[in-house]
């Protein structure tokens, strides 16, 4: 695991424009915040198509459901700060990107 892939992460999300849908999670690592965040679109898509045993999307798919947020950032544990260090959407569809890439390989 890479050094960054060990920091505690916090996920914040605001699921539409509403600000009473903000909500927090609480993650141990950065891997299993990414893996997190997919699992609330899959979530969504499970609520979407009750009927569906089997349920894929793609990369921009996902994308889409990111940008559609009102809001979603991380908050990254920096032990050299011993502070959390905040990342947008952008960044966060970044390590998603590769983080699904590097599960893909292995």
């Amino acid at each position: 695991m890479a050094s960054g892939d060990s920091k505690h992460t916090i996920v914040l999300a605001q699921f539409t424009q509403n600000k009473n849908t903000r909500t927090y999670i609480d993650y141990e690592n950065l891997n299993l915040a990414l893996d997190g965040i997919c699992q609330l679109y899959e979530q969504k898509l499970k609520l979407m198509n009750p009927h569906l045993k089997n349920i894929t999307y793609d990369i921009a798919e996902l994308f889409n459901y990111i940008d559609a947020l009102g809001d979603l950032s991380c908050l990254v544990f920096s032990p050299s700060q011993n502070a959390y260090v905040p990342h947008n959407k952008e960044w966060i569809k970044t390590r998603v990107f590769e983080h699904l890439k590097k599960l893909a390989q292995s």
